[in-house]
């Protein structure tokens, strides 16, 4: 795939390099309650560009841990009763307290539940809402059915208008990934082309792009720049660790690798334009 390239305002490979280098500086407390399929590799994310991660899932210390916490990681995915307790408490400590977080709906298609369970959290009004184009549609009311499972079943560019719509109405960032990544805010909206089609082979990529967002608005005070500077981040990395690796397997351990090494220097290398 080509290499990313960025179209907006305010945005750059030094505002990408700019946030990573804060991160890494600050090395903030990202408290991460994620897809429990998927937690280890959200963590191991975390730690490679240079974040602290916890994953504190239960509901009694969710939200007296989530005060101490620089940025929450909200996810859905494996959602039981008590996890959708700690869901409500972490993400109400977080507002409570002005700290940033974010919400990924993961499988919204999949139940009436899930639905509820992720509109509730949406009107707690997160940070940045970071799901795929299905997600999107479905929370916007747009399309009946445009989920397959976790996947999506639309494509971003063709959701681009509907996540600015819900930006605006839900008054969040939306960060949709997919092949083509899209950030939606009052501001405006930016497209992000990069990353390889391996990522779409391995769990847990998009619940990565979840912490990683999370990472970025622990040390960045506009979203959407964190948003794109983390999408950022993986899109290369992305690209690095599909060079290395052989298929699925190797490209994980090669994707932390390459996460681990980004740098200003192989973030400017990238074919950017912003307009």
């Amino acid at each position: 795939m080509s290499a990313p390239t960025a179209i907006g305002p305010r945005f750059d490979a030094a505002a990408a390099a700019r946030v990573l280098s804060d991160v890494r500086r600050k090395r903030p407390l990202v408290h991460n309650i994620a897809n429990q399929v998927a937690m280890e590799t959200t963590c191991d994310m975390l730690l490679a560009v240079g974040a602290s991660p916890a994953a504190v899932v239960a509901p009694e210390e969710a939200a007296e841990f989530a005060r101490g916490a620089d940025a929450l990681a909200a996810n859905i995915g494996t959602l039981t009763r008590e996890r959708l307790q700690a869901l409500r408490g972490a993400a109400g400590a977080m507002r409570t307290a002005g700290r940033p977080w974010v919400l990924d709906p993961v499988g919204l298609g999949g139940s009436a539940h899930r639905r509820v369970a992720a509109r509730e959290l949406l009107a707690m009004r997160p940070t940045v809402l970071r799901a795929n184009a299905g997600e999107v549609a479905l929370l916007a009311g747009a399309y009946a059915s445009a989920l397959r499972g976790v996947d999506a079943a639309i494509s971003t560019d063709a959701m681009a208008s509907t996540a600015a719509d819900l930006a605006r109405d839900a008054g969040v960032v939306v960060a949709m990934t997919g092949e083509v990544d899209v950030v939606a805010s009052g501001t405006g909206t930016t497209r992000l082309v990069g990353g390889h089609e391996l990522m779409a082979r391995v769990t847990g990529m998009g619940c990565g792009a979840t912490a990683l967002v999370a990472a970025a608005l622990a040390v960045e005070p506009d979203a959407r720049i964190a948003s794109l500077a983390a999408l950022a981040w993986l899109a290369v990395a992305g690209e690095a660790a599909a060079a290395r690796g052989d298929g699925p397997g190797s490209f994980r351990v090669a994707l932390l690798d390459a996460l681990h090494g980004l740098d200003a220097a192989n973030l400017a290398a990238r074919a950017w334009r912003a307009a």
